[in-house]
């Protein structure tokens, strides 16, 4: 018999101050803290000291293995603890895997509750001052996963007219990420932004052109979001306007 509550809760960007109210007071609450890789220690030193904290970061290759420990760490703790938290960078239902995890507690006979949080496609763009939508500029954005199967299953060309794309996970593949937008129709000087670390102390951001990262020229390191977009023009902007205003 399931004894536990399972959340599956989103630990935002990195930031504390992001968490939402009901994420910080779970985190509290939690018997069991199960998290991934990207979930900073900031986020992890709100949670009960007393909990029993269990690392589930994949590397690549690992994924799947992973994964599968992850179950068994639920289906253990199932039976014991009252609370457990599966703690996710950024949102859980947006590339983490939370629908599948979500689908394995309710088949296993859990009850459980999903805790949204800030995700970095959002938040990202946002802390940098790049706004995904701007009147006259940006009507409409995706956000894609970047990694390797989803780089070679893609239709690249239904991005074509989507005034803004975030990338996440895209890192790795982001030369290829470039050069199948540029060969479904994207012009070859769009900006990129690359928004690495976003919402922490070591944050930093790389603006580039979409033939530039295609070409291999730009330098950058995960974790980052990666902005595509007229849009990524406008901090910029804004800083001209600051500068012409102190000048006056």
């Amino acid at each position: 018999m399931r004894t536990a509550k399972v959340f599956l809760v989103g630990a935002g960007p990195g930031d504390p101050d992001l968490l939402t109210v009901k994420a910080a007071r779970l985190l509290e609450q939690a018997d069991v803290v199960i998290y991934d890789r990207l979930v900073s220690a900031e986020v992890l030193a709100l949670a009960n000291p007393m909990a029993v904290f269990i690392y589930a970061g994949k590397e690549a290759g690992q994924q799947q293995e992973i994964q599968e420990q992850i179950y068994a760490h639920l289906l253990h703790h199932g039976k014991r603890a009252r609370t457990i938290v599966r703690l996710k960078s950024g949102d859980p239902m947006v590339f983490g895997r939370g629908g599948e995890e979500l689908e394995f507690l309710v088949r296993h006979g859990f009850e459980t509750e999903i805790v949204p949080g800030v995700s970095s496609a959002i938040a990202a763009p946002a802390l940098a001052g790049i706004p995904l939508t701007y009147r006259g500029v940006a009507s409409s954005f995706s956000v894609i996963a970047g990694h390797r199967e989803s780089v070679s299953s893609l239709d690249w060309s239904i991005y074509k007219g989507v005034d803004t794309l975030v990338v996440l996970m895209g890192i790795e593949h982001r030369d290829v990420i470039a050069g199948s937008l540029i060969a479904n129709g994207r012009p070859e000087d769009q900006p990129v932004a690359f928004l690495m670390n976003v919402s922490t102390d070591r944050e930093h951001r790389v603006e580039s052109t979409l033939r530039e990262v295609a070409r291999g020229n730009v330098e950058v390191e995960a974790p980052a979001v990666m902005v595509i977009g007229e849009v990524v023009r406008l901090p910029a902007r804004l800083e001209a306007m600051r500068l012409a205003e102190v000048k006056a």
